[in-house]
């Protein structure tokens, strides 16, 4: 009882919440450093927004007509112009560098364990694990369909699980290419900080380290056709072992 008590285990938000405003809880280093980037960001805003607001309200107060009958004549300042010139240039600059250290290394792939080819098609997405294959040479390929709502059972998630999710390892570097086979979609799962579009004909790649074990929801991002919201995604991030059986038991099927 003490244990259950003191361990209490985390309950993570890792699918949509009615009326949600922030961001779901990060699985991924970067999508760790997604909501770190916005919350850095949201101090330069705020106090932008104060300054700027408090600026404009002294002005409307102290040079409003009844307190001003001779208006000054004065339409330059060379001071005050430069003084906001360069200061949102310095904070451009404050706000640039971390931005494009974080989109470097969204796009960085560091030594793949695992290569996982996601294809979007109309309207559902399929995968394909070509580094394990069989006695017959044939790689683990399967279809990723949403469930039905009226096949949905207690505690399952309206229009957002599959009936074949994806299967990955935690603390593995996992590479995922990303295509589509007939318009134009989007893989996104907002918990592991991942959206690639899936463009016909072409290969994306984005790489995914999940740190701990969970089920994480997505949907396509890209408005592809009339059922464009009903193929939702659905990662499952497992220990190594776990991972191993249900590779066995793929390649066994």
């Amino acid at each position: 009882m003490l244990t259950q008590l003191f361990f209490v285990r985390p309950s993570f938000g890792d699918s949509a919440e009615d009326w949600q405003l922030g961001f779901q809880d990060p699985a991924t280093p970067i999508m760790e450093g997604i909501i770190n980037l916005h919350h850095d960001f949201m101090f330069f805003i705020c106090a932008i927004s104060v300054f700027v607001s408090w600026i404009l309200g002294r002005t409307l107060w102290h040079y409003h007509w009844s307190k001003n009958e001779h208006p000054s004549s004065m339409v330059h300042g060379t001071t005050i112009e430069m003084i906001w010139t360069i200061t949102p240039s310095i904070t451009l600059l404050a706000i640039a560098v971390p931005s494009f250290a974080l989109l470097y290394s969204m796009d960085e792939i560091i030594a793949p364990a695992i290569t996982i080819k996601t294809v979007g098609h109309q309207w559902y997405w399929s995968y394909e694990y070509s580094d394990y294959t069989n006695n017959d040479d044939e790689a683990i390929t399967f279809e990723s369909y949403m469930i039905p709502e009226e096949d949905l059972t207690s505690g399952q998630l309206r229009l957002l699980e599959v009936d074949n999710p994806m299967v990955i390892p935690v603390n593995t570097h996992v590479r995922i290419i990303i295509t589509a086979a007939d318009v134009l979609h989007s893989w996104a799962v907002p918990s592991l900080g991942i959206k690639c579009d899936a463009v016909p004909g072409r290969l994306n790649q984005s790489s995914i380290f999940v740190k701990r074990e969970g089920i994480f929801y997505g949907q396509c991002s890209e408005i592809c056709g009339v059922n464009h919201g009903f193929m939702p995604i659905v990662v499952e991030a497992v220990s190594l072992p776990d991972y191993i059986s249900w590779v066995a038991n793929k390649l066994g099927e």
